[in-house]
């Protein structure tokens, strides 16, 4: 298989040393896989060209009484204290979140608020299966509606989960991080803010002033953090831009790819945005290296039968560019 011909949201890439293999991993395609369920799927790959019919290794079916049954976004795998571990979101729409106040913009909330968040799966091996270390709850604080956790390990060992916490929710989304225990098995302390959808200064620019577009929401979507060779910290994030507005007053944009950067190095930041780095309708990037030393980014476009696209990157001390489109590699269009 090549990419073209594979359909996946928010691909993850792992760079697997030991088998020389890429663990490319998405939610799962019954119409790909063969495998009924909500849950995860991985293709392989040697040279990120042709690819393996997808296997599954995650099914909300399999866990024992676990919150919530719909989803399995947004799936990443990461190596820790010598185990794999898969995080996913789930969500479930009969358990319902309160509606919160209006918020500071007077703007009311309308739309029903339901449990949503990432849960942390183990397995010993990147083929799976993984299974679920507390399927009572999502991982992240149960009353938040959260999407797309991703692992970071700051300078001292201490894990953290970032996450998006959802527009629907907040209307102004945002990124927030909190501390995870040593075996990732559960959270210490409460969430930290990180940046809000709305601190991208280009996301209404092209807008005219006073349009009532420049209003909410904002939002957030896909984070995953790299650590720049000079120690600061990079974060891919996706958003929609809201850049035209039509003779009938109604917006159109896009989904874009874009980055920001905390200089100090700590995921507590300050964090400074970035400008786009694709555009097309493209997002929910992150970054991998190959076997070969290039930086590689994978995303999804368009969002709707989305594929996956390959770029080659650059990192000029902490500032990331594009160097080139792999079209070699993922199919062009």
């Amino acid at each position: 298989m090549r990419l073209p011909g594979m359909p996946l949201h928010d691909p993850f890439i792992v760079a697997d040393s030991e088998t020389r293999s890429y663990y490319l991993y998405t939610s799962n395609d019954p119409s790909v896989s063969g495998v009924d369920g909500t849950g995860t799927m991985v293709y392989r790959s040697q040279d990120l060209r042709d690819w393996t019919h997808p296997a599954v290794v995650f099914l909300t079916a399999e866990q024992p009484g676990i919150w919530a049954t719909d989803g399995a976004w947004a799936p990443e795998v990461h190596t820790w204290a010598g185990r794999y571990y898969l995080f996913t979101t789930l969500h479930n729409e009969d358990r319902a979140l309160p509606v919160p106040p209006p918020n500071r913009w007077g703007t009311p909330f309308q739309i029903p608020n339901y449990m949503r968040g990432t849960v942390t799966a183990v397995s010993d091996s990147l083929m799976g299966p993984f299974t679920v270390v507390d399927p009572s709850r999502p991982t992240p604080p149960e009353t938040l509606m959260t999407l797309d956790g991703t692992l970071h390990v700051d300078p001292s060992g201490q894990p953290w989960m970032v996450y998006a916490h959802e527009w629907l929710q907040t209307i102004d989304g945002t990124m927030e991080a909190i501390r995870l225990a040593p075996d990732l098995t559960g959270t210490i302390g409460d969430p930290v803010l990180l940046f809000k959808g709305s601190d991208a200064p280009w996301l209404t620019e092209q807008i005219p002033g006073g349009a009532p577009h420049q209003l909410p929401p904002y939002i957030t979507d896909g984070p995953q953090l790299h650590r720049a060779p000079d120690g600061a910290l990079l974060m891919l994030w996706s958003t929609y831009e809201k850049n035209r507005v039509g003779r009938d007053g109604t917006i159109s944009g896009g989904y874009v790819q874009t980055y920001a950067v905390a200089e100090s190095g700590d995921i507590t930041g300050p964090w400074r945005q970035r400008r786009p780095l694709v555009r097309d309708d493209s997002g929910h990037g992150m970054l991998f290296t190959t076997f070969d030393g290039r930086l590689m980014m994978v995303l999804h476009r368009p969002f709707e039968n989305a594929r996956g696209k390959l770029y080659e990157m650059r990192l000029d001390g902490h500032e990331l560019r594009v160097l080139c489109r792999r079209t070699d590699l993922d199919g062009g269009g």
